[in-house]
């Protein structure tokens, strides 16, 4: 049988059509996009065209985009920048950072970091049992916080793909005085998102979750909250001085054609996708006894499924489903010896979570591939099944 793919979450495959404007940017770009002369105009063009189309694709003013390495260095960026403001009368207490008990590791373990150094207050919002914020227990976190707080929430789970209520959430944080980041990674481009129309001040996003590059991103922000960040790298000041660096224009073009592309397919490809997922699991269902969806699955992406197959040990039905590939989670945290932080957040016991899958389909997953995986899944689940009776 052929590889089947089924980790977009993780990674998606790059789009031809933006490695071609890749290649095409690497061959024919030459130049440093801040130089003055002809050659750098040309780099500096590039760059402005992509700043725009990851701009429409998000909602956002193409001058508030800032590039960077990706969506963890975005993450980084905008709770670091934040944490670390200048000396004003107005800020000379530690800032307060609030989290969700279900972010993505280069959000919490940056909350957790700045606090153990003392540059931050950190605060966990919980969730509820279908994985999304408990929007009265954040209202009462913000209440007893007190001023300079920013809040950072994703608009959807990688691992559950639950969706937030980020137009809410964005509401109750202004109404406290805060400043909101979502973390939109996993949501752009496979649902609308305008960060204007639902209240977002800083919005992370990465390329290679939109079939882009690896190793390129954007933190998205309105010019009050980016005039709020300071720099967690130093040099040129490019990037509106908060990020410096040599821009990555062949990187940064991809990004651009990949959110173009995304801005005009999303839609049709939310559909088709989102049928093949359900299609999936309902055959899983049927020819599976004990399979439990994990999460809400009223308001989750159109591409993932969080599934636990009971009884068994999810990295050994991930071995025996070879050349299907999937996750146990996410892909940040594969090699951890504990069950899914957020699986554990959302009130699943450990041996739940050690039980549990994630499988994410996307734009170029066929009806013949999860036919295929449907039978190569039943078969390791089985397998795994009758193997943990016999060893019992």
């Amino acid at each position: 049988m052929n590889e089947i793919y089924l980790d977009y979450n993780a990674s998606a495959p790059c789009d031809p059509r933006v490695a071609d404007a890749v290649a095409k940017a690497m061959t024919d770009g030459l130049g440093n996009a801040s130089s003055a002369h002809r050659f750098g105009r040309r780099q500096a063009a590039a760059v402005s065209e992509a700043r725009e189309h990851v701009a429409r694709l998000v909602g956002g003013p193409p001058s508030g985009v800032v590039f960077t390495a990706g969506a963890t260095e975005a993450n980084n960026l905008a709770l670091s920048g934040f944490a670390t403001p200048s000396p004003t009368p107005q800020r000379d207490a530690a800032p307060t950072l609030v989290v969700s008990a279900v972010e993505h590791a280069s959000v919490s373990r940056t909350a957790e970091a700045l606090a153990d150094t003392g540059r931050c207050n950190s605060r966990t919002a919980p969730v509820t049992l279908g994985g999304f914020v408990d929007v009265d227990a954040l209202a009462g976190l913000l209440e007893a916080t007190g001023h300079h707080v920013l809040v950072s929430i994703m608009a959807a789970n990688s691992e559950t793909g639950v969706l937030n209520p980020v137009e809410e959430i964005a509401q109750i944080v202004h109404r406290a005085g805060g400043m909101f980041h979502c973390d939109a990674t996993q949501m752009v481009g496979r649902r609308p998102f305008d960060m204007a129309a639902l209240g977002c001040d800083l919005v992370s996003l990465s390329g290679h979750k939109i079939c882009g590059p690896t190793g390129v991103g954007a933190l998205v922000g309105t010019r009050e909250a980016l005039a709020a960040l300071r720099p967690t790298l130093w040099g040129g000041g490019h990037e509106r001085g908060l990020r410096s660096g040599s821009l990555n224009v062949a990187g940064i073009v991809g990004l651009g054609v990949a959110a173009e592309i995304a801005t005009l397919e999303q839609s049709r490809e939310a559909e088709r996708v989102g049928a093949l997922r359900d299609q999936f699991v309902r055959a899983l269902i049927d020819d599976l006894p004990a399979v439990d969806q994990n999460g809400d699955t009223e308001r989750r992406l159109p591409n993932t499924a969080n599934l636990r197959f009971v009884g068994t040990d999810a990295d050994a039905v991930l071995v025996n489903m070879d050349p299907v590939a999937a996750s146990a989670g996410s892909a940040c945290s594969t090699g951890a010896i504990e069950p899914s932080p957020v699986l554990t957040a959302m009130g699943l016991s450990r041996e739940a979570a050690f039980e549990s899958v994630r499988f994410s389909l996307g734009r170029f997953t066929t009806a013949g591939e999860i036919a295929d995986a449907v039978r190569t899944v039943v078969t390791a689940v089985r397998y795994v099944r009758l193997m943990t009776t016999e060893a019992a």
